[in-house]
């Protein structure tokens, strides 16, 4: 269980470090992308996942490249929804994302449906719709400049994060491993980035800062390290996928939501807490319904 824990507090940290990018006068595309060396580097050095299956003529590399543009996409997009809903409202939208994915799985992958599942999506369609209402009294910190509205950003973030998903899906039924899948997705992810990230150079946009790489290095190691300690905390505990999948979910949302309230004064209206409520019971049904 300690496994699990470590693995909240890396996403929790992420928020965090996403949440403090602004204040720092960090360049987030630029600190996402050394994020990217750091975190495939770590992944081909302490996961050591079977390449074996990128070699074959069937590689998914259509996917494996929609995944490498979508992840950087969506953490850019998630540190704009923290800055501009707050760390409470995103990590419950990020989390609440397994509900298209549930729904995808349903609807595309063949997945039976039963009650507890149903119930859970049910009940998650309702919590988003309490964490998108934006607060008439919101911190300063957590309001975005000129008043603009928070809730695109959560539905990116909701959307994203299913789409991440449901491309894992897809090309872990190619055959290729989800530790494989996610290495050459990290290593196509900085490549793109960096091509990316040199044109700005060049332009003038936006020079290249070491502070920007430090910064970088450190979210990747937080990145990677969600998922490390996510994947021992399966190993260490084989026949209870639903109670990882129920903690570290539940886990990040009510820490998220700590963090978010005593750390850094973010306000939550009376709908917000009861859509964060809501999505904690969507999640343990949903898992129970999974472990059933």
């Amino acid at each position: 269980m300690l496994y699990l824990v470590f693995s909240v507090c890396c996403s929790v940290l992420v928020s965090v470090l996403l949440k403090l990018a602004p204040r720092q006068r960090l360049d987030m595309a630029q600190v996402v992308t050394w994020n990217y060396l750091l975190a495939s580097v770590l992944s081909l050095v302490l996961l050591r996942p079977s390449l074996a299956s990128l070699q074959t003529a069937h590689a998914p590399w259509l996917a494996l490249l929609g995944l490498a543009v979508t992840l950087p996409t969506i953490f850019l997009v998630m540190a704009r929804a923290v800055t501009r809903a707050g760390i409470v409202r995103s990590d419950v939208a990020q989390r609440l994302s397994l509900l298209l994915s549930l729904l995808a799985a349903f609807l595309v992958f063949g997945e039976t449906a039963n009650g507890w599942k149903l119930a859970g999506l049910a009940l998650g369609l309702l919590a988003i719709v309490g964490i998108s209402a934006r607060p008439r009294a919101i911190a300063t910190a957590a309001v975005a400049p000129g008043g603009e509205r928070a809730w695109p950003w959560l539905l990116a973030v909701w959307v994203g994060y299913a789409l991440v998903d449901i491309m894992l899906k897809q090309v872990a039924l190619s055959g290729t491993p989800s530790m494989a899948a996610l290495t050459a997705s990290f290593g196509l992810a900085f490549v793109l980035m960096l091509a990316l990230q040199l044109w700005r150079h060049a332009s003038g946009a936006s020079p290249l800062q070491w502070r920007n790489v430090g910064a970088g290095a450190l979210l990747g190691l937080l990145n990677f390290g969600n998922i490390l300690f996510y994947v021992r905390a399966h190993q260490h505990l084989p026949d209870s996928p639903a109670v990882v999948f129920a903690g570290m979910n539940i886990g990040v949302v009510v820490v998220g939501a700590l963090v978010g309230v005593l750390a850094f004064g973010e306000r939550t209206s009376v709908w917000n807490r009861v859509g964060l409520g809501l999505a904690v019971v969507a999640i343990g049904l949903i898992a129970w319904g999974t472990a059933g």
